[in-house]
């Protein structure tokens, strides 16, 4: 995600890594270029019988405008509801932390230590999940990076599992259980437990549905191409008009349309690695060190910081 930092109105106005340009200048070069080539066969005499009126132009780029906005529209739904989610899956992690360590108490003093062991068990596994969504999300699962959380024979069983954070759930649900039955829990104090597990289960299904649910296909490439073709024949609808002038109008009109429908492409899957998607490494960081701090560690791991402005 791209972090502003009080940027000044030109170091905006000048920014390249993290904006539309970065991901469309090869299309808007092919455009410059494009019309520049129009612009001079026309000087020379070409094309003088092939040019084109700008009413065309006109009533295609206002119903393509309209549609670029409805697509972008639907993409920042979708990168908006991602980042609700993860608001939930903090909130939820903190939650569970809570219940969890108020709630589990031994049944009697000589227990203690082990309770308190199983109850810290509890808080560094929901660690261990919310590493493991962002790592499921992203299609890079390590179960190697879960050691810091988990047990060495738990990690041994998630290398067989499809969907590790699912897994890690619900062992979590078996803990507190087998918390349950050996009397550690009492019975009204499970329900906000399980209903914080359950909560797990929808955040990450949300999430889940929004990766395997994209755009139409069909949608976007209909974009692509309408997009394609406006600004590939544009500089025959103005060069009668604006000579020399063409490049440079073709080039500010193809920046805005290349551009909605670059950013649309980008913040359409919100789990990702592009600049302006979601920081899932700094939420899920932040998560980690919050629920540490509530089992007592001092020894902290950094928050995560930008770099270069981006905030991963």
């Amino acid at each position: 995600m791209v972090v502003s930092q009080n940027r000044s109105w030109l170091s905006t106005l000048l920014a390249f890594r993290g904006t539309a340009l970065a991901r469309i200048w090869p299309r808007l070069l092919i455009s410059m270029l494009m019309s520049v080539c129009v612009t001079l066969a026309w000087y020379n005499g070409y094309f003088r019988d092939f040019t084109l009126s700008v009413a065309p132009f006109s009533l295609v780029g206002l119903a393509l405008s309209i549609f670029l906005g409805f697509r972008n529209s639907a993409s920042y739904d979708r990168y908006w509801e991602g980042r609700k989610l993860w608001g939930g899956l903090v909130n939820n992690s903190r939650a569970f932390a809570r219940v969890a360590l108020s709630y589990i108490s031994p049944a009697t003093p000589e227990q203690g230590p082990s309770v308190d062991a199983r109850k810290r068990a509890l808080v560094l596994r929901q660690v261990a999940y919310v590493h493991a969504v962002r790592m499921h999300l992203r299609a890079e699962v390590d179960v190697e990076e879960l050691g810091a959380w988990l047990h060495a024979d738990e990690l041994q069983a998630l290398r067989r599992e499809v969907n590790v954070p699912a897994a890690i759930n619900h062992a979590t649900g078996l803990e507190v259980g087998a918390l349950y039955r050996e009397g550690h829990i009492h019975a009204q104090h499970v329900l906000p437990i399980d209903a914080a597990l359950t909560l797990n289960t929808d955040y990450q299904g949300a999430c889940e549905r929004i990766i395997s649910t994209p755009i139409p296909w069909l949608y976007t490439v209909l974009m692509h191409r309408l997009v394609a073709i406006y600004c590939f024949f544009l500089p025959l609808g103005l060069v009668k008009d604006l000579g020399w002038a063409t490049p440079i109008v073709v080039t500010i009109v193809a920046y805005a349309f290349y551009g909605l429908d670059g950013i649309g492409e980008e913040i359409e899957e919100p789990f990702g690695h592009d600049p302006n998607d979601l920081p899932l490494s700094a939420i899920s960081r932040m998560i980690e060190v919050n629920l540490l701090q509530r089992i007592g560690e001092t020894e902290l791991p950094p928050l995560h910081k930008p770099v270069d402005q981006i905030l991963r």
